[in-house]
């Protein structure tokens, strides 16, 4: 007989004192996978969230690796006999903390602070993506031993690195990982009090580009005014991949329609934090230039800093350019696209190389079928009569192709428990705890459901 909705909620609100005793333990963990130094505190943090499956009655837990690969989690618990099996993913990595002088508390330290919209609890990983594996294990505690489905638990270690080594995982561990419905807890939700199933997410393609000059520095008063110099030919060429209003010149990438949504201005230079009198750049329909159009960011620059700077023609000056790619695209096309640009328009004959330094698929999700209608029945139920958003994201989850992918026969559920003011990546990471607290009642009511079915 299935769990009815009332003790499912009474079950959450006794469970959610331990489910966040638990996330604070992992967020203590520095499990930053882009710092070599800290690779035994990423296999820690591995071994922790194993023990956490241990300590839940999984049949069987195992950490895996491939080719050099971060560690992942792959633990697998049985349901009723004929049951779908539910494969709920996460990730136990986390991005670099940075400056810690930008945080207002330590950021491996969990520490609740009261926002705007309630309260929050600070610290790296604290949402991305450590409160997915604490939802997921509080939804598993709701039901105990007695699961409505089967589930597969796969963490992985180094999602905040590209996932380099996940189609090998995939493959290497494909049978393992089977499974009907597959949910992943790393994105978001619409607004506080709103929430959201994700089906449509921007590639990436990451590239070098440099430009040179000279062969080598020369005084700007001696050459300056017949040389041009590096820093000068890279400002000209990067201005060639926009258009007037700042959106993208390139030609041949697709753009397609996104959700219909009102996102209200206010609210835009809220959440952005668009400085005062900084206009909008780009064309057409807000959420299209957010989710369903490219663009492309300068991410950084390699050149003399003002500090020191000394009157020479700088030889060589280089970019790193982000470019964001609409579902429909190709990565393949799109660095294609790009390098013709910058081919066509690099000035007064300088020298210019291109290096591609990752790609990452964009993604679209057909979500309709029965396990959709689940997840929107849990969601609806969860936030209390309030219907989820399909929403789009304009940033980029490669790991989410993968999966589609691997499992083209699974439905793939892209949900998580980031709000607008995450502020994931960022200093001041925090999770609202009363979204939280419905993130795991959704989950819950859907693997509940999942069983009905």
């Amino acid at each position: 007989m299935s769990i009815d909705s009332s003790a499912i909620r009474d079950r959450v609100t006794e469970l959610l004192p331990g489910i966040r005793s638990d996330l604070e333990d992992l967020v203590r963990i520095e499990s930053v996978s882009a710092d070599p130094e800290r690779a035994a505190e990423v296999q820690r943090s591995a071994e922790a969230v194993a023990d956490l499956f241990r300590a839940e009655g999984f049949a069987s837990v195992d950490i895996v690796a491939a080719d050099g690969g971060g560690p992942a989690v792959i633990a697998h618990k049985p349901g009723p006999e004929g049951a779908p099996t539910v494969l709920l993913y996460a990730h136990h990595d986390v991005q670099p903390e940075n400056d810690h002088a930008d945080w207002d508390s330590p950021p491996f330290e969990p520490t609740e602070r009261d926002s705007a919209h309630g309260p929050r609890l600070y610290a790296r990983g604290a949402a991305d993506d450590k409160a997915g594996i604490a939802a997921h294990l509080g939804a598993l505690r709701v039901f105990g031993d007695d699961l409505p489905v089967s589930v597969t638990m796969f963490i992985e270690g180094e999602e905040e690195v590209g996932s380099d080594t996940l189609p090998e995982l995939l493959a290497e561990h494909k049978e393992a990982l089977r499974a009907d419905v597959i949910v992943i807890a790393d994105s978001g939700n619409w607004d506080i009090g709103v929430p959201a199933l994700t089906t449509s997410l921007r590639g990436l393609v990451r590239v070098d580009v440099e430009v040179r000059t000279l062969t080598h520095a020369v005084h700007s008063g001696m050459w300056g005014g017949l040389v041009p110099d590096a820093i000068m030919t890279l400002a000209r060429l990067l201005s060639s991949l926009y258009d007037d209003d700042g959106g993208l010149a390139i030609e041949g990438l697709h753009s397609g329609p996104a959700a219909d949504v009102e996102y209200p201005e206010e609210r835009l230079r809220a959440e952005s934090g668009a400085a005062p009198g900084v206009e909008w750049v780009g064309h057409g329909p807000v959420v299209e230039r957010l989710w369903t159009q490219p663009s492309l960011t300068i991410t950084g620059l390699d050149a003399p800093k003002v500090a020191g700077a000394s009157n020479t023609l700088t030889p060589a000056a280089r970019a790193r350019l982000s470019l964001r790619i609409a579902p429909g695209d190709t990565t393949e096309n799109a660095l294609a696209r790009l390098t013709e640009q910058l081919e066509r328009n690099v000035p007064w004959g300088a020298q210019l190389t291109i290096t591609t330094v990752d790609t990452g698929e964009a993604t679209s999700i057909e979500a309709t079928g029965p396990a959709y209608d689940a997840a929107r029945a849990a969601f609806t139920e969860a936030w209390d009569g309030t219907e989820p958003v399909d929403m789009g994201v304009g940033g980029s989850i490669p790991f989410i192709a993968e999966f589609l992918e691997a499992f083209p026969e699974a439905s793939v559920l892209v949900t998580g428990v980031e709000d607008p003011d995450t502020r994931a990546h960022g200093a001041n990471e925090g999770l609202h705890l009363a979204e939280f607290e419905k993130v795991v009642l959704a989950e819950a009511f859907l693997l509940r459901n999942l069983g009905d079915q």
